[in-house]
């Protein structure tokens, strides 16, 4: 679909999108789900297709507790061995996104934008710019002001105030023939106490908050998926194929 941008002054061709919510679901399982669309929308540009030949794919999820540790990371960050995990009812996976360690649980969105790069035209450090864009308009609408810590990812409280710096959303990606997968985890309503057995991110000075934790009180996690989903559509400027919002 064609849109007048006039900043650009010209037509351009949004990127169109289909949007999946599909509720809780374990971490392996959407992984390898994940793996499918990524490996279909590579393959049609390996076999020549036009970039913009086939939408890409927004999975909105909830995992149960389990801990994900990127390909740089080190498994020193986890504090728990493998009996201590079974007790809490938590899973560990090394995969194969940049970034250290993470925990995943309940009450967090966990986005996975599955976007092919050269069609919305830009490089994969303004895709993680834009995504934390999307974030920060996000808790902007709640009266919360974040922003970028130098030389990290993620969306943030207070960065430069020591002793109070605390991430709200983390992000990591991977990307092959400018096809993104994995992407970024935004607490909501997160049992925060799950995050006190890693070094988040790397960090052993930082902390971690939520969005129920900045407001005091739970969230309405649909509405705050509603308003994720809309400002990616802004600042990706995105066609969703299957909604209209």
């Amino acid at each position: 679909m064609l849109y007048y941008n006039s900043r650009k002054r010209g037509y351009y061709l949004s990127y169109s999108v289909k949007y999946e919510d599909i509720g809780l679901k374990d971490y392996k399982e959407t992984w390898d789900y994940q793996a499918e669309v990524f490996k279909e929308l590579v393959d049609n540009k390996k076999n020549g297709a036009e970039s913009n030949s086939k939408p890409g794919t927004l999975i909105f999820v909830e995992h149960p507790h389990v801990y994900t540790l990127g390909k740089s990371g080190s498994e020193n960050n986890l504090l728990l061995d493998y009996i201590q995990l079974r007790a809490r009812d938590a899973k560990f996976y090394r995969i194969d996104r940049g970034g250290d360690i993470t925990y995943h649980g309940p009450g967090q969105i966990v986005g996975y934008p599955i976007f092919d790069l050269e069609a919305i035209r830009i490089g994969l450090k303004e895709y993680v710019f834009r995504i934390e864009e999307a974030i920060l308009k996000t808790i902007g609408e709640y009266g919360l002001s974040g922003s970028r810590l130098e030389g990290g990812t993620g969306v943030w409280l207070d960065p430069d105030i020591q002793g109070k710096a605390r991430k709200i959303c983390a992000i990591g990606v991977k990307a092959s023939r400018f096809v993104t997968m994995h992407g970024f985890a935004f607490n909501v309503n997160t049992d925060l106490a799950y995050f006190n057995h890693i070094n988040p991110c790397g960090f052993t000075d930082k902390g971690v908050t939520s969005l129920e934790k900045e407001m005091g009180m739970k969230q309405n996690i649909e509405k705050v998926k509603n308003i994720v989903r809309k400002r990616l559509g802004e600042v990706f400027d995105l066609n969703w194929t299957n909604i209209n919002i």
